[in-house]
């Protein structure tokens, strides 16, 4: 599974922030697990449509129009009530997915590149903190699980909202110069 985002990295930095999603794995490989899961979730309860012609329905939403209109127009075809979105979104954020989520092959070449030459390395991800914490829990590290623990998280939205400058923090929290820190997105 190729990626088009991580070219080759260049080893002149001393630390390299990856954003999660599309980056380091295809966002959608988590966002169509959540939406079988939620099929299945509202066959179940209401009985009324299929898990599967549901599930498909949101991905064409997704994939044609955005994620953020998937919930909406599954409501409008489907007759789904308005107090299934919070179970949706519930879903979203703390799904347990039965499929682990793959990383890119260019993405774990880079990654272990960087191990192996001793650089610091951590995920600046943004959206719901939560939830990309959900999907670091399903991907699938595969040998570079040896490294997992010493990978730093952190979350865009927070800083920002903080009004910190993701360079500037990132550098202090590494104890390098904002020059030697590159983010990959």
């Amino acid at each position: 599974m190729e990626n088009n985002n991580i070219g080759e990295i260049d080893l002149d930095k001393k630390v390299y922030a990856f954003e999660l999603d599309n980056v380091l794995f295809p966002r959608q490989d988590y966002l169509l697990q959540v939406y079988y899961l939620f099929g299945s979730f509202y066959e179940f309860t209401e009985g009324i449509v299929k898990a599967n012609d549901l599930a498909q329905f949101m991905k064409k939403i997704y994939l044609y129009h955005s994620e953020d209109k998937v919930f909406d127009a599954a409501k409008e075809v489907f007759g789904i009530d308005e107090k299934y979105r919070e179970n949706f979104e519930r879903l979203k954020a703390n799904a347990q997915i039965p499929l682990r989520l793959e990383l890119y092959d260019n993405a774990k070449v880079e990654l272990k590149k960087l191990f192996e030459a001793n650089k610091q390395v951590a995920i600046l991800t943004k959206g719901n903190p939560v939830e990309q914490l959900n999907k670091l829990r399903f991907i699938e590290w595969g040998d570079l699980i040896v490294y997992k623990d010493k990978i730093k998280i952190y979350f865009v939205d927070e800083l920002r909202h903080q009004e910190i400058d993701v360079i500037a923090y990132l550098a202090d929290d590494f104890a390098v110069e904002q020059e030697e820190v590159l983010i990959i997105n």
